[in-house]
């Protein structure tokens, strides 16, 4: 049978692409990724920061190249060592693009994406020199979460009302997601939408505020009602998810949330104890008026399941699942994100002012809660 010579760059990736996926899983299978991949050269905007240096760990492992386009003013706080095999390419993506043109990558990962125009510049600039273009947006883009068992196909909301100043987090997403899929197209658009991402290198001081607190021991507060779903997601595995999407070629929209079932607040405190020890006294406040008179909205990652946020740990998760998702224990994401809050990488300024934030549970609001609440109590 007579062969078909692709005539452009894109058609190549996509023959090439296609053999290789026939030859291993099949195109967009849902399978988890093979043992021996075909080696693949990625592209990841941002890297340094978070989720970054776990991309390029995986990558790597998994036998392809990887090239990050950054400012480079950011240092990894986790496998710095794996940077010296890691391509660097220096611009802005706000108006500095010149080091991504005439190259080409087999797929594209878009790891810094918080400005819409931004998504659309170098959506627009690689949709040739690239297979697969990667969103990693949020499950942010549900905001309102009204929902008790979201799915990718639930409706965004694409515009703020207009009392809001800036555009919101969610909306950003959402119309960047529609950026990189107007480029590249359904069929070479991958999107996925994590809930609150957990683990070692995390920079915002959301999470790790419980393995800390119960390790230190004490009266605990615990908002909320026992079964109060939580949702989070461990950055590796995240990351191993998004390797193995790129591996496979599946297209498509994935929401990314763990654990892998139904878990209620104190069942996930308890699991954290069990981590941490740490002698405690929980102190279960269980009144949402209660919290909400006293501020108590969002302890990551328990929020408040009212109003706009009934649903915001109500995630499905179903297709992520079929697509290779998988999850580590609670226990294992307790204890390597205290061994890295603990080691060199973070500072001693940090460790001590990470939970002062007015909004947060600081040591003080806390103990003014708990009074509180023992006060209401008689």
């Amino acid at each position: 049978m007579r062969q078909l010579i692709p005539t452009s760059r894109r058609d190549f990736l996509r023959t090439t692409a296609a053999v290789g996926g026939a030859l291993t899983l099949g195109l967009g299978s849902n399978a988890c990724a093979p043992s021996t991949p075909r080696p693949l050269s990625i592209l990841i905007l941002g890297g340094t920061n978070f989720t970054g240096p776990h991309l390029v760990n995986n990558a790597l492992e998994r036998g392809h190249s990887v090239s990050i386009f950054t400012r480079g003013r950011t240092q990894p706080t986790i496998h710095q060592a794996l940077f010296e095999q890691v391509e660097h390419l220096i611009g802005d993506r706000s108006d500095d693009l010149e080091a991504l043109k005439g190259r080409t990558w087999d797929a594209v990962i878009d790891n810094s994406g918080s400005r819409v125009e931004w998504t659309t510049a170098s959506a627009e600039l690689l949709k040739d020199a690239a297979d697969v273009y990667m969103y990693t947006s949020s499950t942010g883009v549900y905001l309102p979460y009204l929902g008790l068992d979201i799915k990718e196909e639930t409706e965004l909301v694409l515009e703020d009302p207009v009392e809001v100043q800036r555009r919101s987090y969610g909306v950003m997403k959402s119309l960047s997601e529609i950026e990189a899929r107007k480029a590249f197209g359904e069929d070479r658009a991958i999107i996925v939408r994590p809930t609150y991402i957990v683990g070692p290198a995390d920079p915002t001081n959301r999470f790790q505020y419980w393995p800390i607190r119960i390790a230190r021991g004490g009266e605990v507060l615990v908002p909320g009602m026992a079964d109060d779903p939580v949702q989070y997601i461990d950055v590796r595995d995240l990351v191993e998810l998004m390797i193995r999407l790129l591996e496979n070629r599946t297209a498509g929209t994935f929401n990314v949330a763990g654990p892998a079932s139904h878990l209620g607040m104190h069942a996930f405190v308890r699991g954290v104890h069990e981590a941490v020890s740490g002698e405690v006294t929980w102190v279960m406040a269980d009144d949402y008026e209660f919290l909400r008179e006293h501020e108590v909205r969002f302890v990551i990652p328990w929020i408040l399941p009212v109003d706009n946020y009934v649903g915001s740990a109500r995630i499905n998760i179903e297709r992520a699942k079929a697509a290779g998702l998988t999850f580590r224990s609670l226990n294992q994401t307790c204890v390597d994100t205290l061994e890295w809050w603990n080691s060199d990488a973070v500072t001693d300024e940090r460790r001590e002012t990470a939970f002062n934030n007015p909004r947060g549970l600081s040591p003080q609001r806390e103990a003014d809660v708990i009074a509180a609440w023992k006060a209401r109590q008689g």
